[in-house]
């Protein structure tokens, strides 16, 4: 017993050893000499791609939470299959849901003109998902910078990494726990659902099958996802019913109310070890915008390549 506590404690110090090391390498500073015009650059095409759809927002935020999901933040999600790999966009977390690599496509490129071979894709997909929350009325922060992009990636990995919406609650924080996110970083950051839609295939059984939902708000949902498996399932529904556009606290007096759309949702707050972090957070929208900000900071910082890692690619969609 206690040399198997020894061991756990062990891996538990190296790999904050591993991320404290890797992290070391970050900065919000980083690309200031290299790329000076490298934020208004980004800012302008996130805040043009938003003006043309309000959703984008949700779309390129979720980019970024997909990508640090599957071996870390760096650009892997982006990748196209080759002949080598099977990628991460026809996972089941992404395939006909992952959207926004044509503005990512058009941010590098934009960004490339200013400043060739030098910004890398993941860390354009940190900027971007922070730009998209502040212009949908939420936090800012510092992002740190210094991360390379992959080579390779996989469709296996997408499939064991991205946190699906069938979840229960100890998966949830079992999931976030294995990347070094505590239990109310989990909260903080699944509160980006306040912004953004899911497809019927989604949340079908949850409006069919689950009792701890608001009888009107099922009744609502259903009227645009059919009970049977192929019919409609690619219908949309916001995932915060009162702002589906705005980045606020609205997510959490959802799910108080037994409005959460996913059941991955309605499980932080559920009679279980989260209902007090989600209480909180639904009376007061600052205590979640701090702890947001804390959380997706920390989450930028799960195993980036740094160094001579990597790469810096020309094309966020294939390796050099």
């Amino acid at each position: 017993m206690a040399s198997s506590s020894f061991i756990a404690i062990l891996s538990l110090a190296l790999l904050v050893v591993f991320m404290g090391s890797a992290t070391a390498q970050l900065s919000t500073d980083f690309y200031s000499k290299t790329c000076p015009r490298l934020f208004p650059t980004i800012k302008y095409k996130v805040h043009s791609a938003i003006a043309r759809e309000a959703r984008m927002g949700a779309s390129l935020l979720r980019l970024f939470f997909h990508d640090c999901f599957v071996n870390g933040c760096d650009g892997s999600v982006l990748l196209d299959d080759t002949s080598n790999f099977i990628g991460e966009k026809t996972s089941n977390a992404n395939r006909n849901s992952a959207r926004g690599f044509d503005v990512i496509d058009d941010i590098k490129s934009a960004v490339e003109s200013v400043c060739p071979g030098v910004v890398s894709c993941a860390d354009i997909l940190a900027i971007t998902a922070r730009d998209s929350v502040v212009t949908l009325g939420g936090p800012n922060w510092d992002v740190k910078l210094g991360r390379r992009d992959a080579r390779t990636t996989s469709r296996a990995a997408a499939n064991r990494g991205v946190p699906q919406p069938t979840f229960n609650l100890d998966r949830l924080i079992s999931r976030f726990n294995s990347l070094g996110l505590s239990t109310q970083d989990l909260v903080a950051l699944v509160g980006s659902h306040t912004i953004g839609q899911a497809r019927c295939t989604s949340f079908r059984a949850r409006i069919y099958n689950e009792t701890n939902i608001d009888s009107s708000f099922a009744q609502t949902r259903r009227s645009n996802c059919p009970r049977t498996n192929g019919t409609g399932d690619n219908n949309l529904a916001p995932l915060d019913l009162q702002s589906p556009v705005v980045f606020d606290n609205g997510y959490y007096k959802n799910l108080v109310q037994k409005k959460g759309l996913l059941h991955s949702d309605q499980q932080l707050f559920n009679g279980g070890s989260t209902d007090s972090i989600v209480r909180s957070y639904s009376e007061s929208q600052s205590t979640f915008f701090n702890d947001f900000v804390t959380a997706i900071i920390k989450m930028g910082d799960v195993n980036p390549l740094t160094g001579s890692k990597g790469e810096i690619r020309k094309n966020c969609r294939r390796a050099n």
